[in-house]
């Protein structure tokens, strides 16, 4: 199971969109994710699906590397569609027992939410298999850097994100050794009905959570030996800087929302 969990991991490879600057990625992962809560239409929805798909080739990262990501979250995304299948009410009932039933704008509603979390989860996903945390942290700082003027923490809030970015992949590898430890000793997580399965993934917990503060406090500890002291005066190593390919995209990413936009309402 551990080994499945590829959501926040680096993938190294030479490709178009690793070579963007981290900006124009977070741009469009936010315009990507937005225009998705405004569809309505299953022509539009195609258009959506056509452009993450590119985005996927350009990237060079393997189909399955990010279908393998997805496939712990695939009970989430199960019960957010069975849940708002029945819970959304309407005027034409489909299909009934006791008090379940399918209305027609549950079926509609259910479907379209599917689909926005089929596309958004690999939409966002992409920026960090193409995107360094580090990139990630210099990306978020420069575009938030007029909040400073508000008393924002801007540099402080990026370092926290690409920590915690840095820890996804670092804590499912230790709840990897956690559980071939616990297998050694007797314990099959695979045997069992499911309440039995969950009951044996509770001794994971204290571990895990336990190695969880020693590296956090490993870090603080190594921060500080570099006296780390916030933002103020730092400087980058590599500076951002945007290139003709960047500005190009841009403006895609402008002319994609608007037109998105413009056919959600019309449709």
């Amino acid at each position: 199971m551990g080994k499945d969990i590829t959501i926040g991991q680096y993938y190294p490879a030479d490709s178009f969109i690793h070579r963007l600057d981290p900006r124009t990625k977070l741009a469009g992962m936010v315009v990507y994710v937005t225009t998705l809560f405004f569809l309505r239409d299953l022509r539009l929805f195609a258009v959506a699906f056509i452009l993450l798909a590119a985005a996927v080739a350009l990237s060079k990262v393997p189909l399955r590397y990010m279908l393998r990501g997805m496939r712990p979250l695939a009970w989430m995304l199960a019960l957010s569609v069975l849940f708002t299948l029945f819970s959304v009410t309407g005027t034409t009932v489909l299909w009934q027992w006791h008090f379940l039933k399918i209305t027609e704008t549950g079926l509609t509603t259910a479907i379209y939410l599917g689909l926005r979390l089929c596309f958004m989860i690999p939409g966002t996903c992409l920026l960090t298999y193409t995107t360094t945390p580090t990139a990630i942290t210099d990306g978020m700082e420069k575009m938030l850097g007029w909040m400073n003027k508000l008393g924002v923490p801007v540099h402080e809030l990026a370092m926290v994100m690409s920590l915690a970015l840095r820890f996804i992949p670092v804590l499912t590898e230790e709840l990897h050794r956690i559980m071939k430890a616990q297998t050694a000793r007797g314990i099959d997580f695979q045997e069992g009905s499911l309440p039995q399965r969950v009951r044996k993934l509770i001794p994971l917990v204290i571990p895990l959570f336990v190695s969880a503060i020693r590296r956090s406090d490993e870090l603080a500890m190594a921060m500080d030996a570099r006296c780390y002291h916030g933002g103020e005066g730092r400087t980058n190593l590599k500076p951002l800087q945007y290139r003709g390919r960047d500005r190009m995209l841009q403006a895609g990413m402008a002319v994609y929302m608007i037109g998105m936009l413009y056919l959600s309402v019309k449709l």
